[in-house]
This record gives C-alpha cells, sequence and structure tokens, in this order.
C-alpha cells in the first residue's frame, strides 16, 4: 500500500529532530453544502533539523519512532524522486 504524502505549515520546531506540521483539508459539508475547512496537527521527525516555524512541507508516513511521531519530513531529494 503506498504511504501517504501530506503538504502543511510547520507550527513548531522546539523539540529536537521534531516538527509539528499543520495541515489543512477541505471539503463540502454533507447538509449544508457549504466548503469547510478543517486542520490537523501532525508530528514529524525531521533529522537534520533543517525545517524552521513557518515552511511548507511535505511529510510521509513512517514506522512509529516514538508515542506520537510516525510522520517525517520528506527532503528535497525525496520529493523529487517522488515526482
Amino acid at each position: 500500500m503506498p504511504k501517504r504524502i501530506l503538504e502543511g505549515l510547520v507550527v513548531s520546531d522546539k523539540g529536537d529532530k521534531t516538527v509539528v506540521v499543520k495541515v489543512e483539508r477541505t471539503f463540502l459539508h454533507p447538509v449544508m453544502k457549504k466548503t469547510v475547512r478543517r486542520s490537523k496537527k501532525y508530528h514529524a521527525h525531521d533529522e537534520a533539523n533543517a525545517v524552521k516555524a513557518g515552511d511548507i512541507v511535505k511529510i510521509v508516513e513512517c514506522a512509529p519512532r516514538s508515542k506520537l511521531k510516525t510522520w517525517e519530513v520528506l527532503s528535497d531529494v525525496q520529493a523529487s524522486a517522488e515526482v
């Protein structure tokens, strides 16, 4: 099964080798038929501590690294290979 890739905004980089990424999604409300925005925060592994708050990054699923971290930041080299 392919790994999910999400794109979001880094809201925190205070943890060592960890960033918090806020991913927004939009969908049509089933009853109101209006566009609704929902967001969720994911803890992602950043081995090089290269990403800073405010950056837009892509994250990919990985094996669990800790209680909260099951995502890792896609590096530029990996991202270009995916496309």
